[in-house]
């Protein structure tokens, strides 16, 4: 055997093992596929424990899909909101900014924000998030709702009068935006 002959020799063999390695990091699609129902069996056993107030449980089992399919942008404000119920706002606030990384564009994510900087008094980083939300759809009226409500908080009152103006004028049968509009008349 000549030494260019032994040299694709060993070059062969380890390719081949290169190859075998990485066919045995793959897995069965069986596997995957069991994995993904129980992880919509659990990320639906959260949702209903969601539903009931159970927010604590339903963080533990968010949480255990977070884990396992890290980047789920719909998980990371879960998880958000059930620590935002249970007062833990700057633990919520980490999980929504991690979801906002993913997901920049997400009007829900950054209402959220701005909801958690409202109840801490942090007035402008609530409006920097609520701005974001309206330059991403001018046409929501819950965005213009809680920028009303916010502008309460700051005694911005005639500002405020104009944004449940405006949430109303988008949705007519916005009830807490009557309301709250009357209360500034």
């Amino acid at each position: 055997m000549t030494l260019f002959q032994i040299v694709m020799l060993g070059a062969s063999a380890f390719f081949a093992y290169k190859i075998y390695e990485h066919v045995q990091t793959l897995q069965d699609p069986e596997d995957t596929n069991h994995t993904d129902d129980r992880l919509r069996q659990l990320t639906e056993q959260a949702d209903t424990m969601l539903e009931n107030g159970e927010f604590e449980k339903a963080l533990v089992l968010y949480s255990q899909v977070n884990y396992e399919a890290a980047g789920n942008v719909d998980i990371l404000f879960k998880m958000g909101y059930c620590l935002a119920q249970q007062d833990r706002f700057d633990e919520a606030l980490a999980y929504y900014k991690d979801a906002l990384e993913i997901e920049p564009n997400n009007t829900a994510l950054h209402q959220a924000m701005a909801s958690i900087y409202r109840k801490q008094g942090e007035f402008a980083s609530a409006r920097i998030h609520l701005d974001a939300s309206l330059e991403l759809d001018k046409n929501n009226p819950i965005t213009y709702y809680n920028y009303g409500n916010l502008l309460v908080d700051m005694k911005l009152f005639d500002e405020a009068k104009q944004m449940y103006e405006k949430a109303l004028e988008l949705d007519g049968d916005f009830t807490e935006a009557k309301e709250e509009l009357e209360k500034l008349l």
